[in-house]
């Protein structure tokens, strides 16, 4: 007899169960990484792994990825100091989302002014980490959940150990040991609060700008950086973290 009147709904009922189901795995998946993470470090990010692509894919066998990673006690205090007061100095208050920085990009954006966006650090952590470059929804709500994780299951040392490690500070050079033997020639533990604010200076547009031959606007931004680090309380500031 003819089963086609019956292989229908069951291939229906199963198709809508892989519907189900792949959301499901994916969102396990990614509590799954994240807890991971929260004790392992990770050896390179989906920026990390996406540079290296690009290189090899133009042709560049040559190319290598400068990454070098240290643990928080093993970086000058400086870098996360620095990197917070450029990039996030609400760090220590939010859950992973500062509003009001988000709605003045939106602001300033929609009156066609060119400014920083709001992502906090703990947003930023978790695009290079786990995602891809570019602008797209899917990619912002992805990054919002990565974010809400990372927030519930890592405290706030162990958000910036990972950000000063996977940030990138110049094409190919990643984390601060890499970028502080890349630029100055030392390792990190020995950075100061001036070299610190001119590797955050740089932020987010590594490519852009230059660490090494840094021109008036990083200068500028760099000096401002060390002013925002000294009205925070210097390193003390570090404290409130953990």
């Amino acid at each position: 007899m003819p089963q086609g009147p019956v292989q229908a709904p069951r291939r229906r009922r199963r198709w809508l169960r892989w519907i189900i189901a792949l959301p499901l795995m994916a969102l396990v998946l990614s509590v799954v990484q994240v807890a991971t993470l929260r004790f392992v470090d990770p050896p390179f990010s989906a920026f990390m792994l996406s540079r290296q692509l690009e290189a090899w894919g133009e042709g560049d066998w040559s190319f290598r990825i400068a990454h070098d990673w240290r643990d928080l006690d093993e970086i000058s205090p400086n870098v996360p100091l620095a990197v917070i007061a450029s990039e996030d100095q609400t760090f220590a208050e939010h859950f992973g989302f500062d509003l009001k920085a988000i709605e003045r990009a939106r602001k300033n954006n929609e009156r066609g002014r060119k400014v920083r966006g709001g992502s906090t650090i703990s947003q930023q952590t978790a695009k290079n980490l786990f995602l891809w470059s570019g602008r797209s929804w899917v990619r912002k709500g992805i990054e919002a959940w990565y974010t809400v994780l990372i927030e519930a299951m890592w405290p706030k040392r162990r958000i910036v150990e990972v950000y000063v490690n996977v940030a990138e500070f110049g094409d190919g050079v990643y984390g601060a040991q890499a970028a502080a033997r890349t630029y100055f020639r030392k390792d990190a533990d020995r950075l100061t609060a001036a070299e610190a604010a001119r590797m955050a200076a740089v932020l987010p547009s590594p490519r852009r700008y230059s660490i090494a031959r840094p021109g008036p606007y990083v200068q500028r931004r760099a000096q401002a950086i060390q002013r925002q680090m000294r009205y925070m309380g210097g390193t003390g500031y570090l404290q409130r973290l953990e």
